[in-house]
């Protein structure tokens, strides 16, 4: 069996106690009252007439049974269809005997029994309940046989003993079939309770993990539900459920209350200022069971700078695929350009005006193709391959290679190792190489511009249980305020000979490596950090 199951036994089982202590409670309200007609001299015609003795012994004997059953009802033992058994006979037994003391089947104490067998066929299933109802019938065709007998031939009626049978047949088997329905209904209503209660359930789980902040106001404007999502959002942590919205937020409040003035009711999302965060709210009316008068609304919240970022990376990176394939397009007739002006620029016959304007054809051959590189390279962004690196090491192999490229690195460029022991990282060394090139390249050009002796520091910090990161400072002008919002824009540059495109692609790749870059204005430097999550960083070894 099953534990939902033996729930629903138990829960049965219950039930069948419940109605035994109803039926007992009636045994003896039913017992009193014959007692108290009998001593006040109201007892009416015919009951006890033809055997007072008898019935007014019949009568003690049902009261005594009632007031004993109260005991092995509260024990509950023994079960309960054995001690419907037992009352049943009992009452079959004491209710012909209450008959034949009143005159037989006419006296109408018979139809006692037809409660006692509805009872019966309530409380059993299936042949028992018409067994128990043939017994009762047999019993009143046995005291009409009996009357026969020793009695007067008034006292005897088997036309209506055996209509009063055929009742007794009949409400046995309509009081089972309608038991059985009940059951079954209990059942079904059992089980749609269930699936309603872990229907409720998964739905009230659903909306509390849903980043989408919902919240259901009724028609007086009392919220009765709010996720975690909401609270954050309208920061109201405290508030409880059942208080007014205003206490949730005053701007959604106001909100609301434009929403129900107007006549049509829209679905689109409005945009509201409310601290700490600008929202995108939706407002949608729901019913109560079809009763306008109890429908409230149903509000959804989502943050408002998440929306326009999210859309702002979906038009990078459509924008992003299309300014690659041009890219592609025009590398082969920009290869040519450059070709041909340097084919140009070798000629002995060109005068010098034009020698000059070779030149110009080569510097800006040279910086599309370097915009082109860039733009290329965004399409790198989700090719990924990452690898354990040792950074104190890689680091120096860096710096190594870019001293090759620029002469004026070995001057200007110094390793700051503040690490404790040796820093192991998950990353893509490829895109490592290309935020570093990025970041120095762009560190040597302001250094060049400082007043003082230029200066680059790339300085690695981390272990010991620190954060690991890699800072690249130089001693450069620093970066104007207006500026520094915009740093990691996409062709977004404070030089003309920049493409805009080198920060921007540094912070893609970052990410993509679950690292973050960022921009720090220091007291003299322009510094730019590299940080390294948990998820990227392996270890440390001494």
């Amino acid at each position: 069996m099953t534990p939902q199951q033996d729930t629903q036994f138990m829960e049965q089982n219950l039930k069948a106690w419940r109605i035994m202590r109803l039926l007992t409670v009636y045994r003896i309200a039913l017992a009193l009252l014959l007692v108290a007609l009998i001593y006040t001299g109201y007892l009416p015609e015919p009951l006890g007439e033809s055997y007072p003795g008898l019935f007014l012994g019949a009568v003690f004997a049902y009261a005594v049974f009632a007031v004993l059953e109260i005991y092995p009802l509260l024990l509950r033992t023994p079960d309960f269809t054995w001690q419907v058994y037992v009352h049943t006979c009992v009452d079959i037994l004491l209710f012909t005997l209450m008959m034949h003391a009143s005159g037989g089947v006419s006296s109408g104490v018979g139809m006692l029994l037809v409660v006692s067998i509805a009872n019966a066929s309530m409380l059993l299933a299936g042949r028992l309940s018409v067994f128990f109802a043939a017994l009762a019938s047999l019993a009143v065709l046995g005291e009409q046989f009996y009357s026969q007998i020793h009695g007067t031939p008034s006292a005897y009626n088997y036309s209506m003993a055996g209509l009063l049978g055929l009742t007794l047949l009949v409400t046995s088997v309509l009081a089972a079939v309608l038991a059985r329905q009940a059951r079954e209904n209990a059942d079904l209503a059992h089980a749609r309770g269930l699936d309603l209660a872990n229907m409720s359930e998964l739905t009230e789980q659903v909306i509390s993990q849903m980043s989408t902040g919902v919240l259901v106001v009724d028609q007086q404007q009392h919220v009765r539900l709010i996720n975690q999502a909401a609270r954050r959002l309208l920061d109201a942590p405290s508030q409880s459920l059942g208080a007014p919205l205003q206490h949730f937020s005053v701007e959604l409040n106001l909100q609301l209350h434009l929403w129900c003035d107007e006549t049509i009711h829209q679905h689109e999302k409005r945009r509201i200022d409310t601290l700490p965060a600008s929202l995108l709210v939706q407002i949608v009316r729901i019913s109560s069971g079809g009763d306008s008068r109890k429908a409230g609304v149903l509000i959804f919240l989502e943050d408002a700078a998440v929306v326009e970022d999210q859309s702002q990376q979906l038009r990078l990176a459509a924008l992003g695929r299309l300014t690659a394939g041009i890219a592609h397009e025009i590398r082969n007739p920009l290869s040519a350009i450059r070709h041909a002006g340097a084919l140009l620029s070798e000629s002995s016959h060109l005068p010098a005006e034009d020698q000059r304007l070779t030149d110009i054809i080569q510097d800006n051959t040279a910086r599309v193709n370097r915009i082109v590189e860039d733009v290329l390279q965004l399409g790198n962004r989700d090719r990924i391959s990452r690898e354990a690196l040792t950074l104190n090491h890689w680091l120096r192999h860096f710096l190594d290679e870019l001293a090759c490229i620029y002469p004026q690195v070995s001057d200007v460029v110094r390793l700051d190792d503040q690490s404790d022991g040796l820093i192991r990282v998950y990353f893509d060394s490829g895109h490592l190489h290309q935020i570093l090139s990025n970041l120095c390249r762009n560190a040597l050009d302001f250094a060049a511009c400082s007043t003082d002796v230029p200066e680059v520091i790339v300085r690695l910090s981390g272990g010991g249980g620190r954060m690991t990161f890699i800072e690249v400072v130089n001693n450069g002008p620093p970066v104007a305020q207006q500026d520094r919002e915009r740093l990691f824009e996409p062709f977004f540059t404070t030089t003309a000979k920049g493409t805009g495109l080198g920060l921007y692609l540094s912070r893609e790749l970052a990410q993509a490596n679950q690292c973050h870059l960022a921009h720090q204005q220091l007291q003299g430097y322009t510094c730019f950090r590299l940080s390294f999550s948990a998820q990227a960083t392996l270890g440390e070894t001494e």
